[in-house]
């Protein structure tokens, strides 16, 4: 007896379709931050909602995801997400991509499933207000509200700067101008110079935010172990000058300031070494930590092989809050464990510091 009939395709399609509902989608990576992180999250900090995007990079397949595609998206701006199948894919970027000012807000969203990579060769995003090839749309480009860049579920590696100038850091990503912030994004093994004295931020380096608001970083990863740290002269992570920033529930491992000779730098050295996670200098500015680890970080026997924050004016404060330091070594010198500070204030709720 034959037991083998045929189904009607109508029922065909309609068993597939139940079994496409039923099944579980495909899991994206691993969300990024602290676990144990449980900061309130401001709504100016959270995420923003991109289920309708104005552009789509890719159609559903790893192929059609690209570098050029990517540059392409970010250029003209607005809200930009992913579709490059179910599971994670890497985006090797052949060229760094550029916001332009005179462009709607960029809000770039990987969905938990791209990871960008520079391939040591290039900084891979880059937002300059003041930089006239990316079009001038105020005559105080130092201090303007747009463009925004949101940078949200996605991962940058590999990312690379050179120079030693002052603005020649951000391996990831640099940022001048406008307002920025990175939620559930995890940044490792991204590189810039070596040395000087404030070059800076391996993953980001920000300067000149409106109104001296505040960077938002909320729920990311900087690091990890061996290839993973992120590594720069100063700011083995992230790194700023005369920038206010808020890091909520998010984790800093193993990243490394590997310069030598401090800011200013000694006699005989090119300088660097400062802030083996966080570098920040300026004058009025704050940072708040809350939720937050930051441990295995280092200096190269210089300042902060956690946290590095000079307020020349001494206006500025630091607060940390609920939050865990933990063997961060190499400091030549320090006023807190891992911790340079010189401002204002700086203080401790409910955290660990050792």
């Amino acid at each position: 007896m034959n037991l083998h009939h045929r189904l009607p395709s109508s029922l065909l399609l309609g068993v597939a379709a139940f079994l496409a509902a039923a099944l579980p989608a495909a899991s994206p990576a691993a969300a990024a931050g602290n676990p144990d992180g449980h900061a309130w999250v401001p709504p100016a900090a959270r995420a923003v909602d991109t289920s309708a995007p104005d552009h789509v990079i890719g159609n559903g397949t790893p192929a059609s995801c690209t570098s050029r595609k990517v540059v392409a998206a970010v250029a003209r701006g607005g809200i930009i997400r992913f579709d490059c199948g179910p599971r994670p894919v890497t985006i090797r970027m052949a060229a760094t991509a550029r916001v332009f000012n005179d462009r709607p807000n960029v809000v770039l969203d990987g969905r938990g499933l791209v990871t960008l990579d520079g391939g040591g060769a290039r900084r891979i995003l880059y937002l300059n207000t003041c930089d006239p090839d990316l079009v001038w749309t105020t005559p105080h480009c130092q201090d303007q509200d747009h463009p925004t860049l949101t940078i949200q579920n996605l991962t940058f590696r590999n990312g690379s700067a050179s120079g030693t100038e002052t603005m020649d850091g951000g391996g990831a990503i640099f940022v001048r101008g406008g307002r920025f912030k990175v939620v559930n994004s995890t940044f490792v093994g991204n590189r810039c110079a070596a040395t000087g004295p404030d070059v800076g931020g391996a993953a980001l380096q920000v300067f000149s935010q409106h109104a001296g608001m505040p960077v938002y970083v909320v729920r990311s990863t900087f690091g990890g172990p061996d290839a993973k740290r992120n590594a720069c002269s100063n700011g083995g992570a992230i790194s700023s000058i005369g920038v206010s920033w808020t890091i909520l529930n998010s984790l800093f491992l193993n990243n490394r300031a590997i310069g030598t000779g401090a800011n200013p730098p000694r006699a005989g050295t090119p300088g660097g070494g400062n802030g083996g996670a966080i570098y920040n200098d300026g004058n009025a500015m704050t940072l708040r930590v809350a939720g937050t680890r930051i441990s295995g970080n280092g200096s190269n026997g210089e300042g902060g092989s956690a946290i590095f924050f000079v307020s020349n004016d001494r206006s500025g404060a630091v607060a940390i809050v609920d939050s865990v330091l933990r063997n961060n070594t190499g400091d030549g010198f320090s006023t807190h464990p891992g911790i340079f500070f010189l401002g204002r204030s700086i203080t401790f709720t409910g955290s660990v510091v050792e």
